[in-house]
């Protein structure tokens, strides 16, 4: 019989975004191509693990919502080769709408606890400005006519409205407050530099001649709630979704080396935090925000944890109302200062495939901050109604090193 590997520790090395832009004609990636962004992301990878050979990467997975033009031809092959990795380091595409980079994450995660990977890049890219969100997608006409899923499931605008349907106790004046804190915790975080010690510059060209992007387009520091409550609500007449309380249409990448921990430990790569496991899970589309709830009761479920155990929660903020109904649904209070300490997509945008690695920067970056936490999850929804959660472990937490020792 074969001989077997046996399942190891997969930690988060390190992440890296570009920062991220405002979608069209006028944002600042405009005249910037899609895997490009993949490239600069990649390389400040190497550049601030100067110990790690590219050699010994054993695979590049990047994620697009929207695989054509220059998000097209197998990104992570093509992204690997123009980061200038040697060519033996293979590469893939991968899809999972807005999980496209945690799924990438997770996928990769998968080979390397089972000891066919040491060294993966993992990350995801969407340049919503080339390529607006189901660009080119022919739906099966099965899905409307054969009532498969309801018409709203193929506008995430309407799936938003329909959560709110679902829970009339989330009212607009709740999620209005709460992009508000959003964009207040956004800039308290930018303002301490936490943000830009996530970002790597990017060079933009223009009309008007060459840039350099060194921070988020996105944000609005000072909104109020008197700003969000003039503004319409383009899904449904009278209704409570608005460009306020909503993530926008964004450009960005992302990137993340993750390793085996003995690895990682080999080669002197820094461990910022520890997978525990993860989960996905399919929800009605029509209301596909609240796909983070039964993901991470299942995630919960596999790994023995309670959600009293989870010390820092990044949870994507496609909207309010999906964060808002997470919330609502574990018990867990609006302003609770353990949720998205640096803001969120609300504030500082959402390139669809991208996000999930953002989450888990972020995250990692706070485990470093506060070492008391011992847990923390990223979660997302998803389109087409799913959701995905992870669960990651702080090295810098007292038990991580106590656990450590009893699985040795």
């Amino acid at each position: 019989m074969a001989a077997s590997a046996n399942p190891r520790n997969v930690v988060f090395v390190d992440g890296i975004r570009t920062p991220f832009g405002k979608a069209g004609p006028k944002g600042m990636y405009a005249e910037t191509r899609a895997d490009d962004l993949v490239v600069k992301a990649i390389r400040e990878l190497l550049r601030r693990n100067p110990q790690l050979d590219p050699a010994r990467i054993d695979e590049v997975a990047i994620a697009a919502t929207t695989q054509t033009g220059d998000q097209g031809l197998t990104i992570g092959r093509t992204s690997a080769i123009l980061a200038g990795l040697p060519e033996t380091v293979p590469g893939f595409a991968i899809d999972r709408m807005c999980a496209g980079a945690m799924t990438a994450v997770t996928t990769t995660a998968s080979g390397i606890g089972f000891g066919q990977y040491d060294i993966v890049v993992a990350g995801g890219v969407e340049h919503m400005g080339h390529h607006p969100m189901g660009e080119g997608a022919d739906p099966n006409p099965r899905f409307l006519a054969d009532r498969l899923v309801d018409p709203s499931a193929l506008v995430m605008g309407n799936t938003a409205e329909n959560l709110h349907d679902r829970f009339p106790s989330i009212t607009k004046a709740r999620t209005d407050a709460y992009a508000v804190t959003s964009q207040n915790k956004y800039e308290a975080a930018k303002k301490a530099g936490y943000i830009a010690d996530t970002l790597v510059p990017v060079a933009t060209r223009s009309e008007s001649g060459w840039g350099l992007a060194t921070e988020d387009e996105p944000p609005r520091p000072g909104t109020t709630l008197e700003d969000l409550a003039k503004l319409k609500t383009p899904f449904r007449p009278a209704g409570r979704i608005t460009a306020g309380n909503a993530a926008g249409l964004n450009d960005g990448a992302t990137a993340a080396l993750l390793a085996g921990e003995d690895t990682a430990t080999e080669l002197g790569l820094p461990i910022g935090m520890r997978m525990v496991g993860f989960a996905f899970q399919g929800v009605d589309p029509a209301v596909m925000g609240i796909g983070p709830v039964p993901a991470t009761e299942k995630l919960l479920a596999r790994t023995g944890l309670k959600i009293e155990d989870i010390g820092l929660f990044e949870i994507n903020e496609a909207f309010a109302v999906q964060v808002l109904a997470f919330l609502e649904h574990f018990g867990i209070a609006d302003d609770d200062p353990r949720v998205n300490q640096w803001g969120g997509a609300i504030a500082c945008g959402h390139p669809l495939a991208s996000s999930g690695v953002r989450l888990m920067t972020q995250l990692s970056r706070q485990f470093a901050q506060n070492p008391g936490v011992r847990y923390g999850l990223t979660t997302m929804c998803i389109g087409l109604g799913m959701g995905g959660s992870v669960i990651w472990e702080n090295p810098n937490h007292k038990d991580y090193a106590a656990y450590e020792a009893g699985a040795e």
